[in-house]
Parts: structure tokens; C-alpha cells; sequence
């Protein structure tokens, strides 16, 4: 049964012999099955995106869902923030699973879980004001084999290696991530930094971290706040799956990334919030990693780290797990963000064929990031970015760095002597940009060959700083780009 569409009302006819009580005279059953076709065509064509492209791609398509509905409710669960869901969770996803697939409604209400993993066929489907709350008892979130804890926490919703599932409807997902993240003294306010204190915790000797170790009401999973910062896991990842549809939701508050697809293919991510601190650590939004065939489109983002984000692994692992290829990002809008739109830092498996048009950030720190570094680096081609509307980015408008380093808690920059898995920073065409403040409009900084084949044309940037900080072993070529500061 269709679910991801504007017709609430029909939500409960959940098969065909429901509709023939309802309805008793063939022409009105006609009638409801020609407009429940139309509209899950329009839902799901997504060809106008791929019109015009300047390097064709296949046309996405969204996965097929079975006729058959079961609710999270039937299977036990209670939606009052208390109790704990998560084996209601498993229970309707295993029934659905017999029956070969189909749609798991959430309800309203507040449901509180643990780790949930969808199998294949199968749509998780979150009503308006259903609220899916993954616990703050870390230890709800650990997987356990044959009686044994892993090591580390696993991704609050995943799958793995599946085929035709989606996430869609007007709810949210929760990540209840201040229970996992440390935070950094120095992007809190008193009043923050009060309230983080006020859950219990650790703060470092210098006073210059807080962690969630030694909470007042949960118990720790690792023997230190080190140890126990290390694993926090991602809000949602799929991991080696096939036709993949996120709809509709709302992605908040992550322990680490927010949404995170993984050497998956045919994915489509289609008008979903991603909403968390600004200040959180590595609190990327979408994350796509070495994936084939993704579509993009009018998403709204607040985050903590970058805001869309392309990675191909690094290394020899990445190189192995291939490249990010054929990605449509059109009509998404960015506010906070460390990146508007990111390649790297992880760039070994490459970037091919990344259409980005169309976009607006508003709010970041940078606007255009590429960064990468020795021995996480890799090629990009055909990489064609326009008509991206740009205001008050903190930093760069425009940005290439080759010499990395992510500065997360706990942290140690690690000297790179050989040049193996460089960053090779090439083939990206960038135009029709307007910027409205940015401290500096352009900036590169890389060795000969990392950063060349770069053109820049039909722009405005308006900048309070420097306009443009390009060194000279960088290859940028700029047409017609106009900067503007204030008067003189």
C-alpha cells in the first residue's frame, strides 16, 4: 500500500478487499485505484531532475514497497516516551519480512528504542508526530552476539546489504546524541555548558571538554571517557544496499553523522529535515560514501559539521570500495554547516560525474569545500557545480585544502612523508555563483598537481576580507568573476 504520499485520508484502506467493503460499487473502486496510480507516479518519477544534464546519468528509481501495512502498535509498543520499543520494533519487522515486505506504520506518540535494522521490501513509515526516540542507555545501543557485547555502539537505524527499503512520512528521528557527544568548552554559553554539566559527566583537567562519562542516571560502556567517545555510532546508515528511498523525515540530534549511505546504489533522499547543534562534534548531515546513482533534492539542513558531503574512503580501502558516481544534488537548502556542499576529506575511491545546481546556503561556514590530504586523497572528474546562492558564509565562499587535519575531540595530526593518495583536486567547472559575505571569496592551498583544472566563471562574490587567496602552485582559472567589498 502506497504511504509516502499527500492522502492521509487513505492511509487505512490497507488492501484491496478493505476497499471493497468500503466501497461497494465497481466505478468507485475504479475510480480510488487510477488516483492511488497516478499519485504514486508522481512520487516517484523523478526524471525532470536528469533533463539537460552535462554528462548523462541513469534516472534514479524509487524502490517497490508490497501492498501490505502493519503498525507498530499491533506488535505491543507503547508510545509514551517510557517504555521501550525495541523488540516491537523487530517483531513487525520480522512479520513484514515473512509476508516479503511492506509498510511498518508509526503512529504518533513517543517511541522509544533501541537499535532497529530494516531487512528487504520493507518501508518504515513515520506519521505526523510520531517521534522515535533511540535511548540514552548506551547500552541499548550496543549489539550483542552469542551473549557478547561489541566493541562499539551500531548505527541507531541501519541495513546492510538489502534491497528496496525506504524511511518516509512526516515524523522524526531522534538520536538523543548529547548522550554520546563530548562537547568543546569554548563553543558553549555559560547557560549550555551549565545544562551539560547538569546531566552529570566528566570534565577534562583543563576544563576544556565535558563528556558523558559518569552520567548521573545511565551507566558508562567503556572503562574511560576516551575510550567511550570513540564509539558513538552514526543516526542512520545503509550499508551495501540497492534502491534506497528517505522521504519526508526529519533526522535529528545524531550521536555522530546523521544520514549515512555507504557503497550503496539507487539511493533517493527527497525532502527530509536534518536538524542538530551547530556546535555538536562530527555532526555531518548527509554523509554519501562510494556510492553509484543518487538523486538529492529539496532537503533542508542544520548542522553541526559539514552539510552535504561526498566521501570515496582513503586509501587502499577506499580505492577498493570505488567512487562516488553519477550524484544529482539539485533544490536543497543548507543553513548552518561547516560545508555547504563537501568532497572529502576522504577522497581515495573518487568523484565521478557530481551535478550540483540549484542550491542555497545560508549560514555556513564555507560554501564550496573540497579538502583532502595525503594518503586519503583521490581524482575528481566531471564535476559541475552552478547557480548556488550564497549568504553570510563565516569563512570561504570557495575553498580547496589539501593538507586536512580533522581536529575532532581527541585528535593527533599524523605527519604524511610519502605522496601515495594525494589529493587530486581536478575537472570541476564551477559558475553562476552569487555570494553575498564571505570573509574571503576564493582560497587554495595544495603542492603542485593537487588543485588544477579548475575554472570559476559568471560570479559575484561579496567579500569582507580578502577576495581571493590562491597559491601559486594552485590551477584556478576564473571567467568573468566579479568581487565586490565595501566601499573604499
Amino acid at each position: 500500500m502506497l504511504v509516502y504520499y499527500p492522502m492521509n485520508w487513505f492511509i487505512f484502506a490497507k488492501n484491496k478487499q478493505t476497499l471493497n467493503n468500503l466501497f461497494m460499487k465497481k466505478s468507485i473502486v475504479a475510480a480510488l485505484a487510477f488516483l492511488w496510480v497516478s499519485t504514486l507516479s508522481a512520487q516517484t518519477d523523478y526524471s525532470s531532475y536528469y533533463r539537460d544534464l552535462p554528462k548523462p546519468m541513469l534516472v534514479v528509481q524509487a524502490p517497490v514497497i508490497p501492498d501490505y501495512t502493519v503498525y507498530l502498535t499491533d506488535f505491543g509498543a507503547i508510545g509514551d516516551g517510557s517504555a521501550l520499543n525495541t523488540q516491537a520494533f523487530e517483531k513487525a519487522i520480522s512479520a513484514l519480512n515473512k509476508k516479503g515486505g511492506g509498510h511498518l506504520v508509526v503512529p504518533a506518540g513517543i517511541w522509544l528504542t533501541g537499535l532497529i535494522s530494516l531487512k528487504d521490501n520493507i518501508d518504515l513509515h513515520l506519521d505526523r508526530n510520531a517521534l522515535v526516540v533511540f535511548s540514552p542507555d548506551k547500552r541499548d545501543l550496543i549489539e550483542v552476539n552469542d551473549g557478547k557485547a561489541e566493541d562499539k555502539a551500531r548505527p541507531s537505524l541501519s541495513a546492510s546489504k538489502r534491497k528496496n527499503i525506504s524511511l518516509t512520512g512526516e515524523g522524526i528521528i531522534d538520536g538523543n546524541g548529547e548522550y554520546w557527544r563530548p562537547v568543546k568548552r569554548g563553543k558553549m554559553s555559560d547557560t549550555e555548558w551549565n545544562q551539560y554539566q547538569a546531566m552529570g559527566g566528566s570534565v577534562s583537567d583543563k576544563g576544556d571538554l565535558w563528556y558523558p562519562f559518569n552520567l548521573k542516571h545511565y551507566p558508562n560502556v567503556a572503562p574511560n571517557a576516551e575510550e567511550q567517545e570513540k564509539m558513538r555510532a552514526h543516526l542512520v546508515r545503509f550499508t551495501d544496499c540497492e534502491n534506497v528511498l528517505v522521504q519526508g523525515v526529519t533526522l535529528r540530534n545524531s550521536a555522530r553523522f546523521h544520514f549515512v549511505p555507504q557503497r550503496c546504489k539507487n539511493v533517493i533522499i527527497d525532502g527530509i529535515t536534518i536538524a542538530c547543534p551547530w556546535n555538536v562534534q562530527n555532526g555531518d548531515a548527509i554523509d554519501i560514501t562510494n556510492c553509484k546513482d543518487v538523486l538529492i533534492v529539496n532537503n533542508t539542513i542544520n548542522a553541526g559539521d559539514d552539510g552535504i558531503c561526498m566521501k570515496g574512503g582513503s586509501g587502499k580501502n577506499g580505492l577498493a570500495d570505488g567512487p562516488c558516481e553519477n550524484i544529482n544534488i539539485q533544490d536543497n537548502t543548507v543553513f548552518h554547516a561547516h560545508g555547504g556542499f563537501v568532497i572529502g576529506s576522504d577522497v581515495s575511491g573518487g568523484m565521478k560525474n557530481i551535478f550540483v545546481y540549484n542550491n542555497t546556503f545560508a549560514g555556513t561556514d564555507t560554501g564550496l569545500r573540497f579538502k583532502s590530504a595525503v594518503g586519503r586523497g583521490g581524482t575528481t572528474e566531471d564535476i559541475n557545480i552552478s547557480n548556488i546562492t550564497m549568504t553570510d558564509i563565516k569563512d570561504e565562499a570557495i575553498v580547496f585544502q589539501c593538507d586536512y587535519f580533522d581536529n575532532h575531540v581527541g585528535a593527533k595530526a599524523i605527519e604524511n612523508k610519502a605522496m601515495a593518495f594525494a589529493p587530486n583536486f581536478t575537472d570541476i567547472r564551477i559558475s553562476d555563483i552569487t555570494c553575498y559575505g564571505a570573509k574571503t571569496g576564493v582560497k587554495a592551498t595544495g603542492q603542485p598537481g593537487m588543485v588544477h583544472g579548475i575554472t570559476i566563471k559568471n560570479s559575484t562574490i561579496f567579500y569582507t576580507d580578502k577576495d581571493q587567496e590562491i597559491s601559486s602552485d594552485c590551477d584556478i582559472k576564473m571567467d568573468n568573476v566579479k568581487f565586490t567589498t565595501f566601499a573604499q
